[in-house]
């Protein structure tokens, strides 16, 4: 079985393709698990360039989406034949979170995806939404459920609320089409006006080019009436959170989930303060989770929007269209 490895020291050059025992049939309340398709995240790229590191010989890739196989005994939920597509956190079923690391994330802590085949735990999975194919369905584990639980579960949307999204990416464009699917409307930015243009056609109400308008929040706020948004995605970390407070309605919510702009930095606590909004950091969602966003997918007929498909073999030059920022959406990969 071909399988995608990361060799030490990490860098994209270090991603090679390796053969690897077949694992076999699966035991008891797993499943086997024929893998077609995953896509990219900011994690996998971390992971792959070095920033976060891993063991040597980790199959990289925290999304995967394929067809079953072989059900192991006791496996009811699921049979052979049946699309799946695979959780970010394998252990958190339900419930309130209770990791704060990657240590049994698919792709850090543990292997994930780049590979043919996987026998793992069914409830390492959930069905994939109606009508996908597997990299459509991929691309729900990271950057899809991270919208839904941002914007749904944590932020509680409703129709008629407003939305700032920061950039195009996968987390941004997936929380665009989640939050219009709901009825809310949308602002988002962006350095490049064909995105802008593009997330007009998908939906948003206002764009903002914040190379242009550096004091983007105020050109949000502006928009709102002066008001302020109920909801921020904010993908961007200590470089955009001062914006995004100032955009921000009094007592709306904030959901922390990048650090595209790095680790850390000042944050302007007397303006938030005074917004008195709910500022909370969060990581992906659980399995429960992702099943009701599947649900949600299977009655809103929406699909998501990869930029471009690589072959697996080809996964460092995936990385580097990642990596230059061109991209709109979600990139795939297809095997």
């Amino acid at each position: 079985m071909k399988a995608m490895v990361l060799r030490a020291p990490a860098g994209l050059d270090q991603l090679v393709s390796e053969e690897r025992p077949d694992p076999g049939a699966p035991g008891p309340g797993e499943i086997r698990v024929r893998l077609h398709g995953s896509s990219l995240n900011y994690h996998d790229l971390g992971v792959a360039t070095g920033r976060m590191p891993t063991a040597a010989g980790r199959v990289p890739l925290a999304d995967g989406a394929g067809l079953i196989e072989a059900v192991g005994e006791g496996v009811t939920e699921f049979g052979a034949g049946d699309m799946v597509v695979s959780c970010f956190f394998p252990d958190w079923r339900d419930g309130k979170p209770t990791i704060g690391d990657f240590s049994r994330t698919p792709g850090d802590g543990i292997d994930g995806f780049a590979q043919g085949v996987v026998v793992l735990p069914a409830t390492a999975f959930t069905r994939a939404p109606q009508d996908y194919d597997a990299v459509e369905a991929a691309t729900i584990t990271t950057a899809g459920l991270t919208a839904w639980r941002a914007l749904v579960v944590d932020g509680k949307l409703k129709a008629g609320d407003t939305v700032l999204l920061l950039g195009t990416g996968g987390v941004s464009i997936w929380a665009l089409q989640l939050a219009r699917l709901m009825g809310a409307r949308v602002a988002i930015t962006s350095s490049s006006e064909e995105k802008l243009e593009r997330a007009r056609g998908l939906g948003a109400e206002f764009t903002v080019n914040y190379r242009r308008r550096e004091d983007w929040g105020r050109a949000v706020r502006d928009w709102t009436g002066g008001c302020g948004v109920d909801h921020v995605v904010e993908v961007g970390g200590p470089g955009t959170l001062a914006q995004s407070i100032e955009a921000v309605r009094v007592g709306g919510h904030i959901s922390l989930i990048g650090v595209l702009t790095g680790l850390g930095g000042e944050v302007p606590t007397a303006l938030l303060m005074a917004r008195q909004a709910r500022l909370q950091g969060l990581i992906v969602g659980s399995r429960r989770m992702q099943q009701d966003m599947v649900r949600a997918l299977d009655a809103g007929g929406i699909r998501p929007i990869v930029d471009r498909r690589f072959p697996l073999g080809q996964l460092a030059d995936a990385f580097r269209h990642e990596a230059s920022g061109g991209h709109f959406g979600k990139i795939g990969i297809e095997w």
